[in-house]
């Protein structure tokens, strides 16, 4: 490794004398060479193009080298767009070396086609085939998790009648993913004010009213953060309702310890919470090259080693 390159130009140059940072330097090489493959206390999905330095464009070499530095599941927003055959070969890999698929979003919509606070028929029609459609596409990849944004307010209407609206159309999808044991997940967002979803308690609110096991919050902490802060105390308000969790650090939105927020304590509150499904890695890499991928895993060791 290059660190312990550096560690024997050091001796080399300063004798035969080891001084106590060449010692530390080497110490820590050694635990670091040690984890390279062990996996995480919680369970991190990393996403297309995340290691594609190391791994190259393809998904699945990327997926077979995240397996490797100890990483065990992937989500994939744009799943539903790739080709069946990739999808197929995508779920096969996941098999094969026991890893979990967490979200991909679900297929067909956006916020244009997607208003279901409208409460108008087009709009409810659209989203139930969507919800059929990603039956499909979860089959192919072994799939339970599917991200559903409602679309933007109608505003025109009151945000009572809009909520309801919401729920109904919600409701029928859920009729859709409940005899296949798929949990769609509700996703508050952050990026434009037309947006309907913003904050975890308004999904609460929605997935309660829903009140099925297929329609539950997706705690995005980066979204979380950008609204309204308070990470740990909202997630503890919603907990019974939040089925999936997304990671990504602000101002920024990298990889833990490139923002402000800090993710060693935010893990270790989940994982004390018990959750031990998938936390997507919904975040860009800070740095380029296969440096920036080197920090990436480097800064989830750090913010995971909260045991």
């Amino acid at each position: 490794m290059k660190r312990r390159n550096f560690v024997q130009s050091s001796v080399l140059a300063g004798g035969a004398l080891l001084t106590g940072g060449v010692l530390k330097a080497a110490a820590s090489d050694k635990n670091s060479s040690s984890l390279a493959g062990k996996t995480f206390n919680l369970n991190y999905g990393i996403h297309d193009g995340m290691f594609k330095n190391h791994a190259g464009d393809d998904f699945v070499e990327q997926i077979k080298f995240a397996y490797e530095q100890g990483f065990r599941a992937i989500e994939d927003n744009g799943m539903s767009g790739r080709p069946v055959e990739q999808q197929k070969k995508i779920g096969d890999t996941l098999a094969k070396l026991g890893m979990a698929m967490g979200v991909f979003v679900q297929p067909g919509l956006s916020n244009d086609g997607n208003m279901l606070a409208s409460g108008k028929q087009e709009h409810t029609d659209n989203f139930i085939k969507s919800c059929q459609q990603a039956v499909e596409v979860a089959k192919r990849i072994n799939s339970k998790l599917v991200t559903v944004v409602p679309g933007d307010f109608e505003r025109r209407l009151p945000i009572g009648v809009q909520t309801g609206h919401v729920i109904e159309a919600i409701k029928k999808g859920t009729a859709i993913f409940e005899p296949h044991g798929i949990m769609m997940v509700l996703e508050p967002l952050s990026d434009n004010p037309n947006l309907f979803l913003r904050t975890p308690d308004q999904a609460y609110e929605i997935c309660k009213a829903v009140g099925s096991p297929s329609c539950k919050i997706l705690y995005d902490m980066y979204h979380v953060q950008r609204n309204q802060g308070n990470i740990i105390p909202t997630l503890d308000l919603c907990i019974s309702e939040i089925g999936y969790y997304q990671i990504g650090d602000n101002p920024g939105r990298n990889e833990p310890g490139t923002g402000e927020m800090n993710y060693k304590n935010i893990f270790k509150h989940i994982y004390d919470k018990g959750y031990r499904g998938v936390m997507g890695m919904e975040h860009g890499n800070a740095g380029k090259g296969k440096e920036g991928e080197l920090a990436l895993i480097k800064a989830y060791r750090e913010a995971d080693s909260f045991m």
